[in-house]
């Protein structure tokens, strides 16, 4: 039997972000309505959609919404 991928494996990018620039949060909220969040000191870095259809697209999103703001500012 394979062993499945740890979080780190799956979501590269999501652990390097809460690990060394910021944190993500995950949810309904009051005050935002995106599911998958993620911020910086700076203030929001992504916001998702509203909803997702199960958890794993909700953290693919996540996953390539950070990716593509880290490529975009060099980090």
């Amino acid at each position: 039997m394979q062993k499945p991928k740890t979080f780190e494996e799956q979501y590269p990018t999501i652990h390097r972000f809460v690990e060394e620039i910021g944190w993500i949060e995950i949810g309904q909220n009051e005050m935002v309505s995106a599911f998958v969040r993620a911020y910086d000191l700076g203030g929001t870095v992504y916001e998702g959609e509203d909803s997702y259809p199960s958890m794993e697209a909700a953290f693919q999103d996540l996953e390539a919404g950070i990716k593509a703001y880290l490529e975009a500012n060099g980090i």
